[in-house]
């Protein structure tokens, strides 16, 4: 097997990993919030960012099987960009706690998190997300998926921010 495609489809089977993961975490503390009242608003795009999330991470994966693999120093770099996005979604999800989830939901009475990365800004989640996919092209050697990926899902990502500003009362 071609070393791009080593690199690709262990990257891409990390990336699943962690997704996973994160996906198993969102449901049980979005089973613990609408335990505690948080009800989610009826006009979010999760559902879209559901498929478009991962299937970026796969365009990402073929492109640069099939083009790779990334030179050493476009690699070196995506590893450094995707461990900091990963380790800032680490901060974004520990300083949340149970109140993280992949949905939009705000307990009733509760006030938006304001300490950790959410004193230097409203959205370091999303932020991190740009990391990991920035990271990922970089990694793979994958230049047009990753930009129209990132691209796509900033797009997604701009109309969910509204939605949770507005649930969380700051629009």
């Amino acid at each position: 097997m071609p070393i791009a495609a080593i690199i690709s489809l262990g990257t891409l089977a990390a990336v699943l990993a962690v997704m996973a993961g994160e996906a198993v975490l969102s449901s049980y503390n979005a089973s613990l919030l609408r335990a505690r009242g948080a009800v989610e608003p009826p006009d979010d795009v999760y559902r879209t960012m559901q498929w478009a999330y991962p299937a970026a991470f796969v365009a990402m994966a073929v492109e640069g099987a099939l083009r790779g693999p990334s030179p050493m120093t476009a690699l070196g770099l995506g590893l450094g960009v995707f461990g900091l996005a990963k380790a800032l979604k680490a901060w974004a999800i520990s300083t949340l706690g149970t109140r993280w989830s992949f949905r939009v939901l705000v307990p009733p009475g509760e006030p938006p998190i304001v300490a950790g990365p959410y004193q230097l800004l409203n959205h370091p989640n999303y932020v991190a997300v740009c990391g990991e996919m920035l990271g990922a092209a970089l990694i793979v050697g994958a230049p047009a998926s990753g930009i129209v990926a990132t691209l796509g899902f900033a797009w997604l990502m701009r109309r969910r921010i509204a939605i949770e500003d507005r649930a969380l009362g700051r629009r």
